[in-house]
């Protein structure tokens, strides 16, 4: 399942409870675009911000509108005890895969982490995907842990933040890391932005937020690089500047939601406070590029 396109989307709230109507139609958009995995509770899924029930619901709900399309599931958490509860209500709900980030609020050593994953990994019967997100978790992955967690039961993909922005350089980068990874462990991208960069560089998959609002945009970029087609995977990506833009200024979670509230895809404000989504005059400016992906 650690190839091509996997979404992920919002996990839309109502009155500070999740909106499950919201969320299934979420679904329902991503299944019949036919993404090649739906990945949910990410960041942009407000994993972090949900208890225990909510995320549990959350994914049986994902499981149950994904006609099949395969779901991988946030489980991260403070406690290693919590990470394994939260694995195993995932797993009985029908997740395909899994995905952890080492979230702290003390620092992490390199020893920690790989502690973090080798427990886990043993307590899984579904495929793992380590989430690499130094910009939230404040923890930076060296390439030597990345290789001996990928030695671990269960570790099957690795989410990067992103590839350089130079095409040669970005190349150099997931080939030397691949070059420590088992032959089976599959390299993600996320960092929409550097997207079709990261296929283009030779990763498998492009773990995407805006795939989760716009899959066939998505889609068209992922199947542009597939064949090979460089200069029209970074043409459409291009064209998405001022949605990567906004994604910067805002971080992806806050964009995300305003763009489905204006799509009328949520109601606002959608996030779980104190979090707010960006200022919807910032998106009336992108409103002609909204209404041709929508």
């Amino acid at each position: 399942m650690f190839t091509g396109l996997s979404a992920f989307p919002l996990t839309p709230l109502i009155q500070d409870t999740v909106d499950e109507k919201a969320f299934a139609a979420l679904i329902d958009r991503l299944a019949a675009a036919e993404v090649h995995s739906i990945g949910v509770l990410g960041s942009t899924g407000s994993y972090m911000y949900l208890d225990r029930e909510e995320r549990r619901r959350t994914v049986e709900l994902a499981v149950r509108q994904a006609q099949g399309v395969p779901v991988m599931a946030g489980i991260g958490a403070l406690r290693t005890r919590d990470v394994l509860r939260l694995a195993d209500d995932a797993q009985r709900a029908g997740a395909a895969a899994v995905l952890l980030a080492p979230v702290s609020y003390q620092p992490l050593t390199d020893e920690e982490v790989y502690a973090l994953y080798a427990q886990v990994s043993r307590h899984l019967s579904v495929p793992l995907c380590v989430y690499d997100n130094p910009r939230t978790t404040r923890f930076a992955f060296g390439d030597e842990l990345h290789a001996r967690i990928a030695e671990l039961p269960q570790v099957r993909s690795v989410k990067l933040p992103g590839v350089p922005d130079d095409a040669a350089q970005a190349r150099v980068r997931v080939e030397a890391l691949r070059a420590l990874l088992p032959d089976a462990m599959r390299i993600g991208v996320s960092g929409d932005r550097l997207g079709a960069a990261g296929l283009l560089a030779g990763c498998d998959v492009w773990y995407s937020v805006l795939g989760g609002l716009f899959p066939t945009a998505c889609l068209d970029i992922v199947r542009s690089a597939q064949a090979g087609d460089a200069e029209k995977a970074l043409r459409l990506s291009a064209e998405l500047a001022p949605i990567w833009a906004l994604f910067e200024r805002h971080g992806s979670v806050r964009a995300a939601a305003a763009i489905a509230i204006r799509q009328g895809w949520m109601d606002a404000s959608g996030l779980p406070l104190p979090l707010k989504p960006a200022a919807l005059p910032e998106i009336r400016h992108i409103a002609p590029l909204l209404d041709r992906l929508g």
